[in-house]
């Protein structure tokens, strides 16, 4: 699972058996390190196309059992997406028991998979499907259960035993040999492992995750590439959400993996494949645009398509987003090649991907989280001189003509997908397009200009305008007549949209303006366009914008979800620390007063962009608080006089981590935490921080603006004198 930050996600998370066993399997070596066998030849081309299928991980982790996987193979076959190319049932970390048997083989865990993973290939294979299975290349897997090191030609022989089709060799605990550097060392196992797979005989696909360990360092270009050469595809980077994170976390972890990912198309070649991780379409939080965005941009970077989620309880979106045949044929295309940026704005890339017949695959992808229309031309997309070409929106099916721009309004987040070929004629409908611009002023506020353009060859008739808002909301005119837009030119009106007073948090709104016409000869044809409006208003007190339990009674656990695994500091634990209800707490100068929450009720913000009132002057704004992650992001201060300051805010991860990350301070250790089974992980250092950003000298603060980082949490908030 891959890099060293997932892996200190992993072992955070910790579903999988004890903590410290996880933490054991980090720093476990042999007293000795066998010598590898000379170096793997060029691994065959087991996979001409990305590879598809399901993994249990990101959304089961550790809870799995023979029939959690027999159950989403099943799923795979009855929601017809094994026959649209998912075809890879892979079972991941956990799987194992914790020894190996007197002949050193590798042993299923006897309650977990009761028949053995022999059978579990049989069932798969059965069913049509190919059974592909996790194993580590060092002394341990990351969730602490038997690693290969020393075991290479006995694993691989097992596992082409047991009809095994597929191998995804994690590198959780890889050690350094003497005289030698990292990179020499992962590279010795990985090549190791390669080889040993090749004296099998059997066809194994071949998944390395050295790369991940190794990502944006200096040596990361040559891992992915001695990783080409000894296996079919490599994770280059951190590991995807997981599936009980909140849904700002997952949409943070796809924006972050998709950017690590799409600037190494040069180290990829057709057969030979980057893998940004798992698809998550069906996990909770994420919403339609969201899932279809990782769905297209992964097809468009020719991307593994690896569904892990509970597909046994998939919904009508989710199987509509990964069932999407015109989006796969994109992914899985012959020509093997990654799509690159062609264009980069502000929240927004266009990404190109040449395809055999000669078409371009064009994703326009909002990031921000506003709406906007993304413009590009089908020259900068890679096509030669031309005035016609066909847009096909491989999501809606809808063809339209344009004669060289290529244009959409994009609901935020969102990605749209179009099949761009050179041709067409008059009787396809004209492209067009949306653009909305606010003009507000202190007079008008609420003002906008709504803009119709038609970038075809054919102009339009008998337009209307009408425009729809959420309840409560007024927009005027609702209705506009516009008649006539020539080819190439833009029609515009203006609209009033009026708000009701919203309550204290971040509300997002959508206004969607639809423009109908006549084409001819095409006929009627319509576009739509949405406005976001971002509402953010303060929250009186810090305590009012509590929205997470960090905090539960050993004898009450059930409540707490810190982590979004259902763990969560104990009560008990802090009070014998100092943190009792209301308490004062002090650090570095700062004195905070710990929430006034009774265990197993809201105490704590989790991050999402909250805005605070609070007031004071000072030399810096002290936060009381912790991680769940491993990430920062900015502060933003508003001063009575308006003016504002910002800086960046980061606690080191509640157990995991070096405890001066980010330059935070420790200010309580507890010495376990509460699961949901009751106080566990005994011996184990769980920890509460605080951490300061600037304040502008001689000026009052009046409001505070909160990272938009779910996995920073804020207890307390101080000014420090």
């Amino acid at each position: 699972m891959t890099s060293p930050l997932a892996r200190r996600l992993r072992i955070a998370a910790a579903g999988c058996g004890s903590l410290a066993l996880a933490l054991a399997g980090l720093v476990a070596a042999p007293a000795a390190l066998a010598a590898p066998p000379a170096a793997a030849a060029q691994y065959p081309n087991y996979a001409p196309t990305p590879p598809m299928g399901w993994n249990d991980w990101s959304y089961y982790q550790c809870d799995i059992d023979e029939n959690t996987i027999l159950g989403n193979a099943r799923a795979l076959v009855s929601t017809g997406l094994a026959a649209k190319g998912y075809d890879t049932v892979t079972t991941d970390d956990c799987w194992m028991a914790h020894t190996r048997d007197s002949s050193g083989n590798l042993v299923a865990d006897p309650l977990k998979f009761p028949h053995g993973m022999d059978y579990v290939g049989q069932q798969l294979h059965a069913m049509g499907l190919k059974f592909g299975i996790y194993e580590d290349a060092g002394t341990a897997t990351c969730g602490g259960y038997p690693g290969s090191l020393g075991h290479w030609q006995q694993d691989a022989d097992l596992f082409a035993k047991w009809g095994v089709d597929y191998v995804k060799l994690d590198g959780c605990n890889v050690p350094t040999k003497t005289g030698e550097t990292d990179e020499q060392s992962y590279h010795d196992t990985y090549a190791a492992w390669s080889q040993a797979m090749l004296n099998t005989g059997r066809p194994m696909v071949f998944s390395v995750s050295a790369p991940a360990y190794f990502e944006g360092g200096p040596d990361w270009d040559t891992v992915i590439g001695w990783s080409a050469e000894v296996g079919n595809l490599w994770r280059e980077g951190a590991d995807v959400a997981l599936g009980q994170e909140s849904a700002g976390a997952k949409w943070s972890s796809l924006k972050y993996n998709y950017g690590y990912n799409v600037g190494l198309a040069d180290l990829q070649r057709p057969g030979r494949w980057n893998d940004p991780d798992f698809l998550l379409a069906g996990d909770s939080g994420l919403t339609r645009d969201e899932i279809q965005s990782q769905m297209s941009l992964w097809s468009v970077m020719a991307a593994p398509l690896i569904s892990s989620t509970d597909l046994t309880h998939l919904s009508a979106d989710a199987l509509a987003v990964l069932g999407n045949p015109d989006v796969i044929a994109v992914d899985q295309d012959p020509t093997g090649l990654q799509g690159r940026v062609v264009q980069h704005g502000d929240g927004y890339d266009v990404l190109s991907k040449p395809l055999a017949n000669g078409d371009r695959a064009v994703a326009l992808f909002n990031e921000s989280d506003s709406a906007q229309t993304v413009t590009t031309s089908a020259a900068a997309a890679g096509f030669g001189p031309g005035s016609s070409f066909l847009l096909k929106d491989l999501v809606t099916k809808h063809v339209t003509r344009t004669t060289g721009t290529i244009a959409a309004d994009v609901p935020p987040h969102a990605t749209v997908l179009y099949r761009v070929s050179a041709g067409g004629d008059r009787s396809t409908a004209p492209a067009t397009a949306l653009t909305w611009k606010d003009v507000s002023t202190a007079a008008h506020p609420g003002t906008y200009t709504v803009g119709l353009t038609d970038h075809g060859a054919t102009g339009l008739s008998a337009t209307t305008l009408t425009l729809t808002a959420p309840a409560g909301w007024t927009v005027t005119p609702s209705s506009v007549r516009i008649n006539r837009v020539d080819p190439g030119q833009t029609a515009t009106t203006t609209v009033t949209v009026t708000a009701p007073k919203a309550s204290p948090g971040t509300t997002v709104s959508t206004v969607t303006a639809t423009a109908r016409y006549v084409a001819a000869p095409a006929g009627a044809d319509s576009v739509s366009g949405p406005l976001t409006i971002t509402s953010v208003v303060p929250y009186p007190t810090l305590a009012d914008a509590f929205n997470n339990v960090g905090a539960t009674l050993e004898s009450d656990t059930a409540p707490g979800n810190l982590d979004g695994g259902g763990d969560s500091y104990s009560a008990d634990a802090l009070a014998a620390a100092g943190a009792t209800p209301g308490a004062t707490v002090t650090s570095d100068g700062a004195s905070f007063t710990w929430p006034a929450a009774a265990p197993g009720t809201p105490d704590n913000v989790a991050t999402g962009g909250q805005a605070v009132e609070l007031t004071g002057q000072g030399s810096a704004l002290a936060f009381l608080g912790t991680e769940t992650g491993f990430t920062s992001g900015p502060v933003v201060v508003t001063y009575t006089d308006g003016t504002t300051s910002t800086g960046t805010l980061g606690f080191p991860n509640w157990c995991c981590s070096t405890t001066t990350d980010y330059g935070a301070k420790t200010v309580l250790t507890m010495d376990h935490r509460n699961t949901q089974a009751g106080p566990a992980n005994f011996g184990v250092s769980y920890r509460v921080f605080s951490n300061t950003v600037p304040l502008t000298a001689g000026k009052t603060v009046r409001t505070v603006t909160l990272p938009n980082q779910p996995a920073i949490h804020v207890f307390a908030l101080a000014v420090k004198p």
